[in-house]
């Protein structure tokens, strides 16, 4: 027989074993990993497009120039070579004048093309726009009402007259800091000069969006000197708003790492299944002659046989699901979707053979070494060398290494499942042993001698089941973390606006006013501008070690004094105390290498103001509400002159509200915040649907897990319900025997996996996340009780589904 023939022979003989449903376990595990894995990783990877094009959205393009200076020439040279899409705009706050009055706005100067990414709508009266044109001037819908004006009306901007053209409904980009939220003027660029505002020494931004590949922006980046007062911004530094995308896409690659990991578990364990189906055709084929190299050339084959029909199920099993999965991320994913290309079907493959190496290869070794006289009586498999052992696992290791080698969820999980295994053959053994000294019933005694008599097995169903549930309480713990976060963020009593620009002479007729109206509102804040000048002494960019060290370097920043500190920054480093000190919000004394005990030196209206640092503030820029970088000490600031502000929340009818503080103090700037906390909670709420979408994927992964494991347990039991029912054990009794030996071993595992996994989201939410770790007493409690509940429910299917089948097959009757 030719080789070609042989192997055809084989390839035969093994496609009649999986007719005849011999190794459709094996075949299925396969099947459902490749699933999972390939929609899970073509999801994660639309999703990831999806929320980087939204976090680009907020940028309002690929990266972006930002300079107090004209944008060089030679850099919109650069641009235009390289074929990348650009636009121009200029930022500058000035007076708007009508014929009712006037106020502060902040113009912005741009082109036909802005915005490169996100969406302007303009509305003229009888139809949208998504362009400003030449002569066009669109006012925020609130400057209309403070103001009284419609469109049409002449409004003046500096020395530029026109006509209104109309209404903005929709601005690209986001922003979370009020005082950067003054009501919006947009005018073409080629206006700008005729506003006679701009001219030297003007506060005034000139931005420059770029849409490019990586590679161009890349390069643009190396070709441009930057000046100490210029700077690109990226996704990454887009400022606080991505915070929420990059913990987005952190989950996204936990979840990927924790489905691989139950992947690669199943599979171990559905493998042993194999090796015990294989053991007698083994074992006979050796008695009739086979060497150990035509074994392991039959078990190749057939090895290669199973990967490839799981991954023609599969694959095609994913495409379908991945696309069953786009209804409900319908609005989330980027439109039109783009080409996922071949990245999925090669990770899948990738996965798929390197959770096999460890399956496969210890099965293909055991196997190879069962001995012929094991034809006529089973013996117990060969155990692998510690090189073996080793071996085999490290392959997969240093893969998954080289792939996700700089993920630190990686690392953090697989120190979670060490911790489990080492907890697990500590419990098991404690467990058994505290058991024994109790009186116990008939059941549980034969369970506990059955445990006993097979501690290894013991020891790995145990770890086994507590490596599950821990990976799926880690998983649904961060993402409740995760969300208990994000929809904090705009609590049902936040503050929607901010009153800013409150003369001293007004502020208590304001408050009246808010009370009068029943609005609740924060207590009022002096606040004063000026600039951080040394540090210890030293000049302050120095010291920090540049200029491009902080923002508040490149502008003047706010500054307020207060006897008492806001209740709702925490204080996580000194101590506040009221006498010539200044307290520092974190991440600037990050930033600048301020540290309690510190001096620093501001200028605030050409008045030079030492302060000792006392205290370091974590603050929540997202919570709306009045905050600062520095707060002083008020026997600091002394007669300085000084404006006041203050946040408050608007009622049913806040149209009405905002029209009559507007009128009654048109001094007072009434910046509108409701236009984008509506805009981040729907970036919220479509985020946390694809997140939750993702964890009922891996979470499915982690039920397949489960059941796959009892499924092979109990059919390791099938020849002892056997012998047991030979022996006149009624089913009553043998049942209460499978319930008390696994009802065991999950209120094991689930306390083990309970504490094991509030110790790895602790470490995940801190270093991973960025939130503050707490405990989850409920899940010490919940996850024994869950665990019981789930394995119970497995169990009785599976029960039942075996005791037919032996019933079937035994020719003994039962008692009972």
């Amino acid at each position: 027989m030719t080789g070609t023939s042989f192997n055809r022979s084989l390839i035969r003989w093994s496609l009649k074993e999986i007719r005849h449903g011999q190794l459709w376990l094996v075949i299925l595990a396969l099947a459902l990993i490749t699933t999972s894995i390939f929609a899970l990783s073509a999801v994660a990877a639309r999703m990831e497009q999806a929320i980087v094009n939204q976090s680009k959205d907020t940028l309002m393009a690929d990266t972006v120039f930002i300079s107090p200076d004209p944008v060089p020439e030679s850099l919109l040279v650069r641009t235009e070579r390289r074929g990348a899409e650009t636009s121009l705009m200029t930022r500058f706050s000035t007076m708007l004048f009508s014929g009712e009055g006037m106020k502060l706005v902040f113009v912005k100067a741009v082109d036909q093309a802005f915005p490169l990414r996100g969406q302007l709508r303009l509305f003229d009266g009888k139809s949208e726009h998504a362009h400003v044109k030449p002569g066009e001037v669109w006012l925020d819908p609130q400057i209309l009402t403070d103001l009284n004006v419609n469109i049409g009306d002449s409004v003046f901007i500096g020395d530029l007259e026109r006509r209104i053209t109309g209404e903005i409904t929709e601005e690209p980009g986001l922003n979370f800091n009020p005082f950067r939220q003054m009501p919006t003027v947009l005018i073409h660029q080629s206006d700008v000069a005729a506003t006679g505002t701009v001219t030297v020494g003007s506060r005034v931004q000139y931005r420059l969006f770029i849409n490019s590949s990586d590679q161009n922006i890349a390069w643009l980046k190396s070709a441009t000197a930057l000046s100490p007062s210029e700077r690109w911004r990226d996704v990454s530094d887009s400022g606080r708003t991505s915070d929420i995308f990059e913990n987005a896409l952190r989950y996204l690659s936990l979840v990927v790492v924790v489905t691989v990991l139950i992947a690669m578990i199943t599979l171990l364990f559905t493998c042993q299944n194999y090796v015990a189906s294989r053991k007698q055709t083994v074992a006979m084929l050796k008695s009739l002659g086979a060497t150990r190299k035509w074994i392991r050339h039959w078990l190749l084959i057939q090895m290669a046989l199973l990967l490839s029909i799981a991954l023609a199920i599969g694959l095609p099993a994913g495409y379908l699901l991945e696309l069953i999965l786009h209804i409900p991320l319908r609005g989330v994913l980027p439109s039109p979707l783009p080409d996922l290309g071949f990245g999925p079907l090669w990770t899948t493959v990738l996965v798929l053979l390197l959770v096999a190496v460890p399956g496969f290869g210890i099965s293909l070794y055991q196997l190879v070494h069962v001995k012929a006289g094991e034809v006529l009586q089973s013996g117990v498999s060969p155990a692998l060398s510690a090189f073996m052992r080793w071996g085999f696992f490290l392959i997969p290791l240093c893969g998954v290494a080289v792939f996700f080698g700089k993920n630190t969820f990686l690392w953090v999980v697989l120190a979670g499942i060490a911790v489990v295994l080492i907890l697990s053959a500590g419990a098991g053994v404690l467990v058994l042993k505290a058991l024994e000294k109790f009186p116990l019933s008939s059941s549980f005694i034969l369970a506990l001698r059955r445990m006993s008599r097979a501690p290894l097995m013991t020891g790995i169903q145990l770890s086994a089941l507590a490596l599950s549930l821990m990976l799926f309480a880690v998983l649904w713990i961060v993402r409740t973390d995760l969300l208990a976060d994000w929809t904090g963020i705009f609590p049902e009593d936040a503050p929607n606006v901010f009153a800013i620009n409150i003369s001293t002479e007004e502020k208590d007729n304001y408050l009246q006013q808010l009370d009068t109206m029943q609005l609740e509102h924060s207590p009022l804040f002096p606040m004063v501008r000026g600039r951080l000048y040394k540090i210890n002494g030293t000049d302050a960019k120095v010291y920090a070690g540049g200029a491009q060290a902080s923002d508040i370097f490149r502008r003047e920043v706010n500054f307020t004094w207060a006897q008492s500190l806001p209740v709702y920054n925490q204080i996580i480093d000194g101590q506040w105390v009221p006498e010539q000190g200044v307290s520092v919000e974190s991440g600037v004394a990050e930033d600048l290498k301020i540290k309690v005990g510190d001096s620093l030196e501001f200028r605030i209206n050409n008045q030079a103001i030492i302060a000792k640092v006392n205290s370091i503030r974590h603050v929540d820029w997202r919570d709306l509400k009045p905050n600062f970088y520095f707060i002083l000490s008020p026997d600091l600031t002394g007669t300085l002159a000084r404006s006041w502000l203050l946040s408050f929340r608007t009622g049913k009818d806040s149209v009405r509200q905002m029209s009559a503080l507007a009128h009654q103090f048109p001094t007072v700037s009434l910046i509108d915040m409701r236009r984008i906390t509506t805009k981040i909670q729907q970036i919220l709420n479509r985020i946390i649907w694809a997140v939750s979408v993702l964890t009922g994927m891996s979470l499915f992964a982690g039920l397949l897990l489960i059941y796959t494991l009892l499924r092979l347990s109990l059919d390791q039991r099938r020849s002892e319900m056997k012998l047991y029912r030979t022996l006149g054990m009624s089913d009553k009794r043998l049942r209460w025997t499978l319930w008390a030996e696994f009802g065991l071993l999950a209120l094991t595992a689930g306390m083990i996996s309970g504490f094991s996994a509030d110790g790895v989201v602790a470490v995940l939410v801190s270093y991973g996340f960025d939130l503050t770790a707490r405990p989850h007493y409920l899940l010490w409690i919940l996850q024994p009780v869950v665990a019981c509940v789930m394995v119970m429910l497995v169990v009785f299917h599976l029960f039942h589904y075996l005791n037919n089948k032996n019933h079937q097959q035994n020719t003994f009757p039962s008692s009972e």
